[in-house]
């Protein structure tokens, strides 16, 4: 081959290189990853929402799990864990306070202004609040003399429970003591209440009753047993105090109602008697419950509050003790 044709082949070659590398520039070929590739868009900044600012007392008081708590048995025990209110003492028949006579039990309830309930629970051991045997020595609780106390219950009709308080006024303080379960009056939406029982704060009242089997008088004009209306226990109002919506008269606290059974000697409780709207509109109780109250509050001054909603209630006294917020 001669030098010319050898010149003119590369020549070709070469202007042929070059027109195809144009032609690529300008038609690229399209490359197909085999990954799909997911965009993700940033997610939108979450609104920024202020919660209110609430003090320590009140974060604490409302998250409080008040129905856990039950400190009725401190008032009882004889132990380091009595409650600051009560103190034990040694029953003896002589005493400095009572001349020419031996003292009883029901002279020492009188001295120290607590129930012969309240202190033959103490005496002994248990909710037995009848069997008042004694003998020198033994020791049970009364509240202290040196303590100026009161007890406070309030009622909310929203779920039908009721929390005791006592409240200390000697040092302006409050201690919960424990949460009920009430049956509350009928439902009546042309009431204030919405119930047959009314809202409004009232003092109890001193004509209480305890009520055994066989004792009969009457009722709404029968003659009937009146554990078959109010139990074993009465604790009636007294006195409108604030924001009453119905006089004081005929409403009160009392037992579920029930029935003798002569051959178990034993009461039978009327079912589904509380956590419900089923009175007249007193306020009831179970039975052990009426009279765990009963044997406490009767001989102290006693304020119930009964209101449609608790959760804005301003209770009384400056501040809560909580005790350690035990669960005994």
């Amino acid at each position: 081959m001669s030098f010319r044709r050898v010149f003119i082949a590369i020549t070709v070659l070469l202007f042929a290189g070059i027109m195809i590398a144009g032609g690529l520039k300008k038609n690229p070929v399209s490359i197909e990853s085999k990954e799909n590739v997911v965009v993700i868009a940033p997610p939108k900044p979450k609104a920024i929402i202020e919660q209110p600012k609430v003090k320590v007392e009140e974060a604490v008081q409302r998250d409080r799990p008040s129905k856990e708590v039950d400190r009725i048995r401190r008032l009882f025990s004889k132990g380091m864990d009595k409650l600051p209110i009560v103190e034990t003492i040694t029953y003896s028949s002589r005493v400095s306070w009572l001349k020419g006579r031996p003292a009883w039990i029901a002279d020492y309830a009188t001295h120290f202004q607590t129930s012969r309930h309240f202190i033959a629970r103490s005496l002994n051991g248990k909710p037995d609040y009848i069997t008042q045997n004694i003998t020198p020595g033994e020791k049970f609780n009364v509240f202290r003399e040196d303590k100026q106390i009161q007890f406070y219950l309030i009622v909310d009709l929203s779920d039908c429970t009721m929390d005791f308080y006592y409240l200390d006024l000697d040092s302006n303080e409050r201690v919960f003591l424990k949460t009920y379960l009430v049956g509350a009056g009928r439902l009546d939406p042309s009431s204030p209440s919405g119930s047959l029982t009314p809202t409004g704060k009232y003092m109890l009242g001193s004509k209480i009753a305890v009520y055994k089997p066989g004792l009969e008088h009457f009722f709404q004009n029968r003659k009937t047993q009146m554990i078959e209306i109010f139990g074993t226990r009465w604790l009636p109002f007294e006195l409108e105090l604030e924001n009453c919506t119905d006089s004081a008269k005929g409403y009160g606290i009392h037992g579920v109602p029930c029935k003798y059974d002569l051959e178990k000697n034993l009461l039978i409780e009327e079912e589904n008697g509380v956590g419900c709207y089923n009175s007249d509109g007193c306020l009831r109780l179970k039975l052990c419950d009426i009279e765990e109250i009963f044997s406490i509050v009767v001989t102290k001054p006693t304020i119930v509050e009964i209101v449609k909603n608790k959760h804005d209630v301003v209770l009384p006294m400056l501040k809560e003790n909580f005790l350690g917020d035990d669960k005994s």
